[in-house]
């Protein structure tokens, strides 16, 4: 960074402050700093479970964990219907994507408090973090979902009534409205979190909670007269159209659905794009 000295002023040509205007500067910038967000999704990716006895392989185990776990406690000690889909499909199909969504969200939520000692040093782009974040998480999905394909198969060649339709093509779709949601929820926790700590104590009961309210356990049918209020949840319609195209059964594609999902994604990112621009100016002072 270099100046021009005149009398009575100064000139820089390159100064480093906050962008008020969130919208016109930032994908430029994440752009620019592409190297550093594969660096970050790196970090995140390894470091997650790192000096553990069974290392990346737990990326692998807890899909597979997860399912064999709430099958037994839902399935077959509470017997929880799950419509006529096996049981190991219809918990697994909730988890593939149950799994991306929520450690986005929560990771998301932190972006402030535990990258403060970076962003307190260096300068780069601070969506550079929340945008790692989702990126790493994908890597996941994908292992997550392999083996999801790995387990439907054999369901089919089993002779299971398993049977992926036309819709499975809208998977990208299903997993860009959980991004945004993700996204966009997860840099209001954020920002929030800068003065109110409360919030992110919070976090992890409010994510609980959540998943209950979302039809990743049970289908909405099983609520009977209170189903409307899984109806509410704008994960719903995401989860349901992903079960119904993998799987043939289990959910739903509503077209209505996915439209209130995506209104809602849309909203919340942007809502929280432009708390986070005006955030990232002054969080130091109270993180």
């Amino acid at each position: 960074m270099s100046k021009e000295s005149h009398p009575g002023k100064e000139r820089w040509d390159l100064v480093i402050g906050s962008d008020s205007s969130f919208f016109s500067s930032q994908l430029a910038l994440l752009w620019r700093y592409r190297d550093l967000i594969l660096l970050l999704v790196k970090r995140d990716f390894t470091a997650q479970y790192k000096q553990s006895i069974l290392g990346p392989l737990w990326h692998v185990l807890q899909p597979i964990v997860q399912t064999i776990i709430y099958a037994t406690l839902f399935g077959f000690l509470l017997n929880v219907s799950t419509e006529g889909v096996p049981r190991g499909m219809f918990f697994l199909s909730g988890f593939v994507l149950w799994n991306f969504f929520a450690p986005s969200f929560t990771s998301i939520s932190n972006t402030f408090v535990s990258n403060a000692s970076i962003f307190g040093k260096v300068y780069f782009p601070r969506m550079t973090a929340p945008i790692a974040v989702l990126f790493s998480n994908l890597i996941k999905f994908c292992i997550h979902f392999a083996i999801f394909l790995v387990v439907m198969l054999i369901y089919m060649g089993t002779g299971k009534d398993v049977h992926p339709t036309w819709y499975a093509l809208l998977t990208p779709v299903y997993l860009f409205i959980l991004a945004l949601m993700a996204l966009g929820l997860g840099l209001i926790i954020s920002s929030l979190t800068t003065k109110y700590r409360d919030v992110s104590h919070f976090l992890p009961y409010f994510v609980q909670m959540l998943m209950f309210f979302t039809p990743v356990l049970y289908p909405p049918a099983q609520w009977k007269q209170y189903e409307w209020i899984l109806r509410l949840s704008p994960l719903t319609p995401v989860i349901e159209a992903f079960r119904y195209s993998w799987i043939g059964s289990g959910g739903q594609v509503s077209g209505e659905g996915l439209l209130y999902s995506t209104v809602f994604a849309i909203i919340v990112f942007f809502c929280g794009a432009w708390l986070f621009a005006r955030m990232e100016r002054s969080f130091m002072d109270t993180v």
